[in-house]
């Protein structure tokens, strides 16, 4: 997967790591909230979650993310 991104955009767009994830942070309108996954990359404090449709999904993400 790495190395399709690096041959596809370049070797500056390639990704430190890859996480597949069954699901994202969306609000009930299906929107992907972007600020929570930077927040996560971050490790910084979520926020406020009270739009999402599954207030569960970021904190497990934080999880993946911050275990590997």
């Amino acid at each position: 997967m790495l190395a399709a991104v690096e041959e596809e955009l370049g070797a500056f767009a390639r990704p430190e790591n890859v996480i597949v994830t069954d699901e994202l942070p969306k609000t009930r309108s299906g929107k992907i909230m972007r600020r929570l996954l930077e927040n996560i990359s971050n490790d910084q404090s979520l926020g406020n979650t009270d739009t999402l449709r599954d207030p569960t999904v970021p904190e497990r993400l934080r999880e993946r993310v911050h275990d590997d």
